[in-house]
């Protein structure tokens, strides 16, 4: 497919009343995909759980995520948008009050494979906030979804920690649960429906995929660079908690709690990153994106051990990371929805599952790099992963030519 058709400008654009509850919608279903992290110990040890099959909590919801992103966002361009969101959220209030509420290992496995299934709801708003903007400003609505998003996913951890502490682990789940439920409903009665006009079906969307990734260039090479970022961006997160409790700082569990709320200062960098997009200026910003990340993950190295500068240097990596994987998502997201409306939800799914897999192979190799070297080997890992990405981005130029 060398040609895709472009996206007639829409009549009008979206009202920043919808633009805020996408926002603050994308950012209530992603947190469900990271509840469960900081919970690990406590929901294995009450299910009867091993410590080798306590990872399963966090991994079969991010299976769940990645088949979701693969077989049900892509309906987005063929079902009528609000009553497909609608229907995953009611989904996923169900299963996440089974994930409240059973006693079983099993059916608690299978919920949380389920959760992250219902949670590419998200992903089907993301390009339904394109789809209602001119194009003249689909970069800065996008930004500013996305920024909701990220807000959700950072404040997930966090957030699960501390009601955990007051409320017990299941407290999350219903809370959630109650949350979605809302959601749902606000949804079902604020959003516009939007019907795609394609008489393509569901075998031939899921077939096309594959042709799509094959013959979309802009969509491997964004692909790519947001795998790099989030390799780097899930490494850091997966083991900076465990130097923070390591002899090296003795931070409490609140404390490390505390520490991830200074990521939510990297979603700022979303809808920033969306109006420089909108200016024409994606190639220099993703540039600037790529080196900023390398050089948040040097930074730790350059200043090491326990004293309180090596603290600070944390809290400034950590943000500038979260800056430039923030920017790098909407840069991306903003480059292949310029491609077509009637393909949005498939680039979404495609573009999501590749960088997904990149966030994936990040906190396993970041948590081998830590058992085996410890915070430095891992740290440098970090650094490894936006350089290949600089590399890459560098054959942009010659490619175009």
């Amino acid at each position: 497919m060398s040609t895709i058709a472009k996206e007639k400008p829409h009549a009008a654009a979206v009202s920043s009343w919808i633009n805020l509850i996408l926002a603050v919608a994308c950012g209530i279903i992603a947190a469900n995909l990271y509840y469960a992290q900081p919970l690990v110990g406590s929901i294995s040890s009450a299910l009867g759980l091993s410590s080798g099959a306590a990872g399963l909590i966090v991994t079969l919801t991010q299976i769940g995520y990645g088949i979701g992103l693969l077989l049900i966002v892509p309906l987005g361009d063929l079902l009528e948008n609000r009553k497909l969101v609608v229907t995953l959220l009611i989904f996923n209030v169900v299963v996440l009050l089974i994930a409240a509420e059973v006693r079983n290992a099993a059916l608690f496995l299978a919920a949380s494979l389920f959760i992250g299934v219902g949670s590419v709801a998200a992903q089907i708003l993301v390009p339904y906030a394109a789809h209602l903007s001119p194009e003249e400003t689909r970069g800065r609505n996008v930004g500013n979804v996305m920024s909701g998003l990220l807000l959700g996913i950072m404040l997930a951890r966090p957030a699960a920690s501390l009601v955990e502490d007051f409320l017990g682990w299941h407290a999350i789940f219903i809370l959630s649960a109650v949350l979605i439920l809302v959601l749902a409903l606000v949804l079902a009665k604020a959003l516009p429906a939007r019907r795609p006009q394609t008489s393509i079906s569901y075998p031939e969307i899921l077939s096309s995929m594959l042709k799509l990734l094959k013959t979309t260039p802009i969509l491997r090479r964004r692909a790519l660079y947001h795998a790099f970022l989030f390799a780097s961006f899930s490494l850091f997160w997966t083991t900076v908690p465990m130097l923070l409790v390591s002899p090296a700082f003795h931070f409490s569990q609140t404390g490390v709690a505390l520490f991830a709320l200074v990521g939510v200062a990297g979603a700022a960098a979303a809808p920033v990153a969306g109006r420089l997009a909108d200016k024409g200026w994606i190639r220099p910003g993703t540039g600037i994106a790529l080196g900023l990340a390398a050089v948040s993950m040097l930074l730790p190295i350059v200043i090491h051990g326990g004293s309180l500068l090596s603290i600070i240097s944390l809290v400034v990596a950590a943000i500038v990371l979260d800056m430039a994987v923030s920017a790098n998502l909407v840069l991306g997201q903003r480059s292949i929805f310029a491609l077509g409306a009637e393909l949005r939800s498939r680039l979404n799914g495609l573009f999501m599952a590749i960088f997904f897999a990149g966030g994936a192979i990040g906190s396993a190799v970041g948590g081998w790099a830590y058992a085996q070297g410890g915070w430095e080997a891992a740290i440098w890992l970090g650094v490894l992963f936006p350089v290949l990405a600089l590399l890459y981005f560098l054959t942009e130029k010659r490619e175009a030519r």
